[in-house]
């Protein structure tokens, strides 16, 4: 690029052409770009077996995957006809592994199974199929026929008089179920009818959870039709559709708000309406090309990356505003980016090796971060360089012959430099900062939630209701393969049972209630009549009863028959129906071993349950503390990388600008800034985050990018006016940005929005009294 100015009709093609690019390379993007919504792409490698099964649990678990819905506002049979119209409407949907709401269950049981029903269920472990047994069983069918339960029941005697089929429906039901009224789960207060939906997506699956919620609100509104009632759901998928709909609401405002704000504050910096849309070019180029670049080296892109993306490469805003603010007449805009290189490339290059230590973190998420963030930071520094002054008409009024700014400086160059007070300073923040009482760092992620209180109470209320499973408990079995893992869980479930008639737990759920071990499914098989034997009990037992004729059950003895001679049923044979996804919520297969999860309803005396666990081989998880676990091993990898981040940048600072004072003078305000943070954070009781960390690195880099203009400044009266005008603009920008994100109701926008706010006030303040020059008067 030379340095003469284009004409008026050249710089609308070349600004036409660069929005051409832009709207080309974005529809490019948008048709490679492939969505993740795994939590799990954010967290660390696990390293320990607690860890490891929180990652796998959180995500494929039961309790991850669990909706508790609650109908209310209107009478028992409205609620209980809505039930049912609820549940027939979900029956079917592949987004869910069963609805449950205290009827039926015989859809978990296809067709193809039944004859295994004596090996699935545990009669023959008590029971035989002799002339006493069968005799009892087929009166109670007698009796059932006369009953209002008979339309349901009728249809199964003749090939299934024992009901095994109707006891394993009943084993297979979520937890400890509540009471019925109208043949439909109901609280204790009869005031809501209560359904169980599992769905399909796993807990880590964002999209797929917001696509079940929708299913289910869209059933229910057909299921009511006119008449009164409300839906309320809860649950680990409930709570992220709504966290999801409340950024995104808040984002909408926030990110409205600032739109007209930043429009508003540019137009009266620079008075000039053009300038908003050239300073929105390189910030646009910016976001494509990071987000081109992780797409292009990752096999899908989290959305997580991208908001915090787009955060983090806000700092590209004051590229083009400090180009802006340096322009004046009778200088080519070429020459002036090029008097401010010098020092807009060590804030680029430094700020990028800042997130390129993320690189060395070992977490899939932070790396697509560094990607977007370095690659978005690259190229709005070298777009401002070189594609940006053509734009620029060269007549740009100047700032420095601004008379209220010129009176501004004056102020500021009375202001004293107090280095020894910021030093005193430094040391006062980290002295509050270490001493300040409370727990320095939040381990605890559900103290990051933004659900309500009140929601978190109905979650608890209606899983106390239904006997779901515990989120945070879970006993763990480990074997060398399935079949091991299987009759691990077989042999807990024994001590198990004597701790549920203790009362140390109220129910539990485990792998084999669903496929039970290739051993107890012989051992079950071994105790199946012979034929002949068979069919003279059942003719026995038929005489007695209104049947009268035993040919009725010949569909009975076809099945036991069929059982006798069976293949024992194995995971693959479950595939493609309701209990696979049952059951591979509670075993992990992994190369090498499998693992049986127990799901606890109801634990009372995790010691107690902790001890019978222990005995069969076992252990009781607490997945709150291995999430705690988790989280500070991930933060100590990111402390670590901060760490070589601040050896780096210290070197790179140091390399560009040739001296310690001037590196001293730079440096010193961001890292002040820094502690002071920390100080007044603590000082209010926050216990700090990874989101404030993140926060920390966005406001460093602020405060590197303005210590180093000031810096660059000189003592030049005229380039101290010019700076202090970007800088202002600048500040006044990121603020507006960050106060309004301090103001969310979601706790991790409000830690990322205050904490980057106080980092823009002290590292202004802080770059005016240690990075500038005192000004030189010349004529």
């Amino acid at each position: 690029m030379t340095d003469a100015p284009l004409r008026p009709a050249a710089r609308i093609a070349l600004a036409a052409s660069w929005l051409a690019i832009l709207a080309i390379a974005g529809w490019f993007i948008a048709q490679h770009l492939h969505l993740s919504g795994d939590l799990r792409r954010f967290m660390p490698a696990p390293r320990t077996a607690e860890q490891k099964l929180l990652i796998d649990e959180l995500g494929e678990g039961p309790g991850s995957r669990l909706l508790l819905a609650a109908l209310s506002g209107a009478d028992e049979e409205t609620l209980a006809s809505q039930s049912r119209a609820l549940r027939a409407a979900l029956a079917d949907d592949k987004r869910f592994t069963f609805v449950a709401n205290g009827e039926g269950g015989l859809e978990s049981f296809p067709d193809r199974l039944r004859p295994y029903r004596y090996l699935l269920s545990r009669t023959l472990d008590t029971e035989r199929l002799d002339t006493d047994y069968l005799a009892d069983q087929v009166q109670s069918r007698v009796a059932d026929l006369g009953s209002p339960a008979a339309a349901m029941i009728e249809p199964l005697v003749p090939s299934d008089p024992t009901l095994e089929t109707l006891a394993l429906a009943e084993s297979w039901a979520p937890g400890t179920a509540p009471h019925r009224v109208h043949g439909v789960w109901f609280d204790r207060g009869g005031g809501q009818a209560l359904l169980a939906i599992q769905t399909r997506a796993p807990g880590f699956d964002p999209a797929g959870q917001a696509d079940a919620v929708g299913a289910i609100n869209a059933a229910y509104a057909e299921a009511r039709g006119d008449a009164p009632g409300r839906l309320s759901m809860t649950g680990p998928g409930a709570f992220s559709v709504e966290i999801s709909g409340r950024t995104e609401r808040e984002a909408r405002w926030i990110g409205f708000i600032d739109t007209i704000g930043l429009l508003l504050l540019l137009f009266v910096a620079y008075r000039n309406w053009k300038i908003p849309v050239l300073g929105a070019l390189p910030l646009a180029s910016a976001g494509l090309a990071g987000l081109g670049a992780v797409a292009l080296l990752f096999r899908d892109v989290h959305g997580i990356t991208i908001a915090f993306g787009f955060t983090l490469i806000g700092v590209v805003q004051d590229y083009p505003i400090h180009f802006f603010s340096h322009q004046r007449t009778g200088v080519q805009p070429y020459a002036s980016v090029r008097a401010l290189w010098p020092a807009l490339a060590t804030g680029v290059a430094s700020t990028c090796i800042a997130y390129a230590t993320f690189f060395v973190s070992g977490v899939d998420g932070l790396e697509q971060l560094a990607v977007f963030t370095i690659v978005g930071l690259a190229t709005a520094a070298l777009s401002t360089r070189f594609l940006l002054p053509a734009l620029v008409d060269p007549d740009l009024r100047d700032p420095a012959t601004s008379q209220w700014l010129e009176r501004l400086r004056a102020w500021v160059a009375r202001l004293p430099q107090p280095r020894a007070a910021v030093f005193g300073l430094a040391l006062a923040a980290a002295a509050v900062a270490a001493l300040a009482p409370g727990p320095f760092w939040q381990n605890d992620l559900s103290r990051l939630t933004p659900v309500p209180p009140d929601a978190l109470a109905q979650d608890a209320q209606l899983r106390q209701e239904l006997g779901a499973p515990d989120v945070r408990y879970v006993i763990a079995l480990t074997g060398r393969d399935v079949e091991d893992a299987l009759q691990r869980s077989e042999r807990l479930a024994a001590g198990l049972e004597g701790a549920r008639a203790k009362g140390w737990l109220a129910g539990f759920e485990h792998p084999a209630q669903f496929l039970p071990s290739q051993r107890t499914q012989r051992e079950r098989q071994a105790r199946l009549p012979e034929p002949e034997a068979l069919r003279k009990s059942l003719d026995v037992a038929v005489k007695a009863s209104p049947f009268r004729d035993s040919a009725v059950f010949a569909p009975f003895l076809a099945d036991v028959e069929a059982a006798r001679h069976a293949r024992v049923l194995q995971p693959k044979d479950l595939e493609g129906t309701p209990l696979q996804v049952r059951l591979d919520a509670l075993l992990l297969r992994r190369d090498g071993h499998a693992t049986a999860l127990v799901s606890l309803i109801g634990l009372a005396a995790p010691d107690q349950v902790a001890a019978i666990a222990e005995r069969a081989g076992g252990q009781l998880v607490d997945l709150k503390a291995a999430s705690e676990s988790l989280v500070a091993a991930y933060r100590q990898r990111v402390l670590w990388a901060l760490g070589l981040a601040a050896l780096l940048l210290i070197a790179a600072v140091r390399i560009a600008l040739r001296s310690w004072p001037r590196t001293w003078r730079v440096l010193a305000p961001m890292a002040v800034t820094t502690l002071v943070i920390l100080a007044v954070l603590r000082a209010l009781g926050v216990e700090l985050t990874l989101f404030h960390l993140v926060a920390l690195i966005l406001a460093a880099g602020l405060g590197l990018d303005y210590a180093l203009f000031f810096e660059h400044a000189g003592d030049d009266r005229h380039e101290q006016v010019r700076t202090l005008h970007a800088v202002l603009v600048c500040s006044a920008m990121t603020l507006l940005v960050f106060a309004l994100l301090g103001l969310s109701s979601i706790p991790v926008l409000r830690a990322i929005g205050a904490t980057v706010t106080l980092g823009v006030v002290g590292n202004f303040v802080l770059g005016l009294l240690i990075a500038r020059h005192p000004h030189k008067e010349v004529a």
